[in-house]
């Protein structure tokens, strides 16, 4: 399946430099990208990121049209930020997330690494969230999915996959501070 896994990382690629640069057109390449990725993780046994690439096309839809209503008069997305309060209600919530999606996946299934794999695709659902609201934090949930997903392709043997997020942390820290000099609250 490499020539597919290869693919998928390139639809990534252009996905997320497109949200870097604030474009709506980063979600046809976003549901391209998932639809390949879940028969990649489903094969991998990466239930939990497979599953994840479901949700994924669900709020890529929501996202598209969200960005599309909420862009400013120049046509970019407008850029809000969480007070202190909410981003440590989101961070609980997606610790409890994590703890609680790990210990199913042990439990109910064969997946491989069910807490590592869990704890990347409920910090991505949270993340994906919270970029489809267009909050900055988005972007903090970002770089913490990559720097555990490289070390999880890695062991995995999804080598193109690994290569993606490496890149997609270094786009990540790109996105965080592009959108930060774009806040408006």
């Amino acid at each position: 399946m490499s020539g597919v896994e290869w693919l998928a990382a390139m639809l990534g690629l252009a996905n997320v430099w497109l949200i870097v640069k604030r474009s709506v057109w980063n979600y046809p390449f976003a549901l391209a990208m998932c639809a390949l990725y879940l028969l990649i993780f489903a094969d991998a046994k990466l239930y939990s990121d497979a599953g994840l690439q479901i949700f994924f096309i669900a709020i890529n839809l929501y996202g598209w049209l969200a960005w599309l209503k909420n862009r400013a008069d120049a046509g970019d997305v407008v850029v809000e930020c969480m007070d202190t309060a909410q981003r440590l209600i989101w961070a609980a919530g997606t610790l409890g997330l994590c703890i609680l999606w790990g210990t199913g996946m042990a439990r109910l299934t064969d997946a491989s690494y069910p807490y590592w794999d869990g704890s990347v695709a409920m910090i991505s659902i949270v993340s994906q969230i919270l970029m489809a609201q267009r909050k900055l934090e988005n972007w903090i949930g970002w770089i913490i999915v990559n720097a555990l997903s490289i070390p999880l392709y890695l062991v995995k043997g999804l080598y193109p996959t690994m290569v993606l997020y490496t890149i997609l942390l270094g786009m990540a820290v790109i996105g965080w501070l592009q959108w930060k000099a774009r806040l408006t609250s």
